[in-house]
């Protein structure tokens, strides 16, 4: 492909191919593909087709004329002077290489990216080449309270880009953790709509799991390819490419080790990439790990080579294997045992592993205060002395980072059940710990069926 063209953030972007040879696609692939977008859509004006492309008129209309000149499409009106105003639809030859190419796969849209392009487009923007430093660090984590050696020990295992394992007792901010080290990563990416691997076309880009970030004027940039295409060079990169956040991609317990793999619909015969790719430039995160429907050793097993060479290999349905690029930061976040998930040879191939031990009073304290004052509820240290003093010693719970946000949505749940406004009252406390903390909730229970006993 041309020479990368960089926009005010010196990040690297793909430029607009100028001739076909530059698509790395073949003309037959583009010809099949405006076929079926005629078959499926009806018929369209050149800059329609442009449209759905995403490829300059001037490539597009170069296939428009072969097929015309071949009588598989012609024009059937015009609203204005230009080719790009042409509106072209399928003639009968060329209806049914529609139908056959339809059949073969149903896929319409933007013209792929060639799988070689893809990946060099990925390493240029690797996950890898980001440095987060240590005022970076605790900016991102400004909005949590974190014990100081819990921040240095994430340091360097975010700029490891590698793999993170976040462990310990449930409530403790692992998710939340993760999603803040997502979130740091900042910038944005250029990942293609489609990829064409052996001919066949693997979708990459997922609305649910991407955010773009920006998209051109269609109708500017249709009137300038239908009136100026050498003009697209200059204020464009390839639109075959979409710009995105950097991704962040949440998987829970209803991960299978078939979705790390392609998923390949016999129906449009299309290919949908697995996960892991879609995360790429960016973040993975395993949630609740080891509480997948795969056990914890054969996701593992499956991630050997990955975690070690950073190439996954995908498998097509007809037995091809390819190589793809394995470039993200995978992060395991479990409330289970570590050692009782896997061996020690696998948490070896982890590269960092982090306890997210439960907060001291102070930590607590602090926290405390921020949900109290997010929920315009006037502090009262009285409240977590009250929260240590009859439930931490004396019922022997275990502070978590998420009970002053449970608790104190409780007591709001309580003021507004009874009409009042929330304060750290001992009997909007007591009602809101009471209906939080399960064993007490017990406890008084099983008191007063007693008490009521002659």
């Amino acid at each position: 492909m041309s020479v990368t063209v960089t926009n005010a953030r010196s990040a690297p972007i793909p430029p607009a191919p100028t001739t076909l040879a530059e698509t790395g696609l073949s003309a037959e692939g583009i010809i099949e593909l405006l076929l079926k977008i005629l078959y499926v859509q009806g018929a369209q004006s050149g800059q329609q087709l442009t449209e759905t492309i995403r490829l300059p008129f001037d490539i597009v209309d170069e296939q428009l004329l072969k097929l015309q000149n071949r009588r598989f499409i012609e024009v059937v009106r015009t609203t204005g002077p230009a080719r790009g105003n042409y509106i072209f639809d399928l003639a009968g030859a060329g209806r049914e290489r529609a139908v056959a190419a339809h059949q073969s796969s149903q896929y319409v849209g933007a013209a792929p990216v060639p799988l070689k392009v893809y990946r060099e487009w990925i390493e240029r923007q690797s996950v890898r080449q980001l440095r987060i430093g240590r005022e970076h660090i605790r900016d991102g984590f400004a909005h949590l309270v974190i014990r100081e050696e819990i921040l240095e020990a994430l340091g360097p295992a975010v700029n490891s880009a590698s793999s993170l394992f976040l462990y310990g007792d449930p409530g403790n901010g692992k998710t939340v953790i993760a999603d803040a080290i997502a979130a740091m990563l900042g910038d944005d990416v250029f990942i293609p709509y489609a990829v064409d691997v052996e001919g066949q076309i693997m979708l990459l880009h997922d609305p649910v799991h991407h955010e773009i970030v920006e998209e051109n004027p269609v109708d500017a940039l249709a009137a300038v390819d239908a009136a100026a295409p050498w003009l697209r060079k200059s204020i464009e990169h390839d639109r075959r490419f979409v710009r995105i956040r950097r991704p962040v991609i949440f998987v829970g317990g209803e991960l299978s080790l078939e979705q790390l793999d392609l998923q390949f619909d016999t129906h449009t015969k299309i290919y949908q990439a697995p996960f892991q790719l879609k995360a790429c430039g960016g973040v993975l995160i395993i949630d609740d790990f080891g509480r997948q429907l795969v056990p914890p050793r054969d996701l593992l097993n499956r991630w050997i080579v990955p975690l070690e060479k950073r190439v996954d290999y995908l498998t097509m349905h007809t037995g091809v294997k390819f190589p793809v690029p394995f470039d993200c930061l995978l992060i395991f976040a479990t409330n289970l045992n570590p050692h009782e998930l896997v061996d020690e040879a696998f948490l070896r191939r982890i590269q960092y592993k982090i306890n997210i031990v439960g907060p001291d009073r102070e930590a607590f304290t602090a926290i405390f205060q921020r949900v109290a004052a997010a929920n315009n509820i006037r502090y009262d240290e009285t409240a977590v002395d009250f929260v240590y003093d009859r439930y931490y010693r004396g019922k022997g719970i275990e502070p978590r980072a998420c009970h002053p946000r449970d608790i104190i949505e409780h007591l709001v749940h309580v003021a507004r059940y009874e009409g009042l406004e929330p304060r750290f009252t001992l009997d909007m406390l007591e009602q809101a710990c009471a209906s939080y903390f399960m064993v007490m909730a017990y406890e008084a229970m099983t008191a007063h069926e007693l008490g009521s006993l002659p």
